[in-house]
């Protein structure tokens, strides 16, 4: 039987309430962003394919230490990986996601700068 308050409308974005299974998925994604370097990571694929040498220059951080982060966020699915020779290219799987990593940052430019709130 379907549960009356899921399925009631409470945004045009998101037509029904989430449930447990779609708040732990979110939760889970907003873990894996809460590491500086895998949203810097995430930020520099917003812009393209990048392989592990053009995402560790992009950082700043250890080369073992950027592979970690890739393979946490392989992972839990946030980015995707594909072999073009011997490099390994990463690319986000999605839209959802560079839109998430992309406010998640306007809205740090707001907190940072003192820029107004907007919609």
């Amino acid at each position: 039987m379907a549960d009356p308050v899921r399925e009631q409308a409470v945004s045009p974005v998101h037509p029904r309430t989430p449930g447990a299974p779609e708040l732990a998925a979110a939760a889970e994604v907003f873990g894996l962003l809460s590491d500086p370097t895998r949203l810097q990571l995430l930020w520099v694929l917003t812009r393209g394919e990048a392989d592990v040498g053009a995402l560790t220059e992009a950082c700043g951080a250890a080369r073992p230490a950027v592979s970690q982060h890739l393979a946490k966020l392989r992972l839990g699915g946030l980015v995707q990986a594909r072999k073009d020779g011997r490099r390994v290219v990463y690319a986000l799987p999605d839209g959802h996601l560079k839109r998430l990593v992309v406010e998640a940052l306007n809205r740090a430019d707001h907190v940072v700068t003192g820029e107004p709130w907007h919609d």
